[in-house]
């Protein structure tokens, strides 16, 4: 079975494991989805501190993954293509796991828009932030002569 067969919370993607993100379940009809990631080396910057750049991955992928939840999205015809995040940075973690609750705000005939908060598990806010994504159907690659490497989205 290749990528385009399954379903997108099933889709391997090397940064998402790299930084150990791991999708909480969630019951049918939820507007909600919850992504845990471990604070560990991998996903800290040279201070120490957690990186913007991590908190930034798992809300992309909460928000995208509560999108997909949320649509009747069909990963063999469309493309999810994020339009706009924008996050507020706001403390740093003061236990070893974080967690991003992506929330639907609204689906609309072009965009989705969700909401997210990523925080410890003792509850200390890290960061906020809205997000914004676009349902498309598949394009052809650009260059129409180079065929994508193995496994690579398509876009």
């Amino acid at each position: 079975m290749d990528d385009d067969d399954r379903p997108l919370a099933e889709i391997t993607i090397p940064l998402h494991d790299l930084l150990g993100l791991e999708i909480l379940p969630a019951e049918p009809g939820v507007t909600t989805t919850e992504i845990r990631m471990p604070v560990r080396a991998e996903s800290c910057g040279p201070t120490g501190s957690l990186h913007g750049g991590a908190i930034a991955t798992m809300v992309d992928f909460a928000c995208a993954l509560a999108a997909v939840r949320a649509t009747n999205f069909d990963a063999a015809t469309e493309s999810l293509i994020t339009v706009d995040m924008h996050l507020r940075y706001l403390g740093r973690p003061r236990t070893d796991v974080v967690v991003a609750r992506a929330e639907i705000v609204k689906v609309g005939a072009q965009l989705i828009v969700v909401d997210c908060e990523v925080a410890d598990t003792d509850g200390h806010v890290l960061a906020v932030g809205d997000f914004s994504m676009m349902k498309v159907a598949r394009r052809r690659p650009l260059l129409a002569d180079t065929p994508p490497p193995s496994g690579a989205p398509e876009l």
